[in-house]
């Protein structure tokens, strides 16, 4: 099997997933300083049902926890099914106002 390569192209606001030459997954965000928002999870559709969507969002997931300088806002479905299915991210969550 080919090697992934995950990376945080930060000029086009996204974080990628590479299957050797092919792209296949990406997660685009929004950074405001404090909060990443995670805005859509999209995975190209020739690839879809080997699990990288959640692979870019795990891979995300730990580097923003490893930079430790910011918290989550999961705007996108997918990623905030993604932390459900994996609570021992909740830290990483930006806190929700009641309206």
């Amino acid at each position: 099997m080919t090697e992934l390569q995950f990376a945080d192209e930060k000029d086009a606001s996204r974080y990628t997933l590479h299957r050797g030459d092919d792209l296949v997954s990406v997660l685009d965000y929004r950074d405001d300083g404090r909060t990443i928002a995670l805005t859509r999870a999209y995975t190209i559709p020739t690839f879809r049902g080997h699990g990288y969507a959640g692979e870019v969002v795990a891979r995300a997931v730990a580097d923003i926890e490893e930079r430790g300088d910011r918290v989550v806002s999961p705007v996108c479905w997918y990623v905030a099914d993604w932390f459900d299915a994996n609570p021992g991210h909740e830290h990483l969550l930006a806190a929700r106002r009641a309206s």
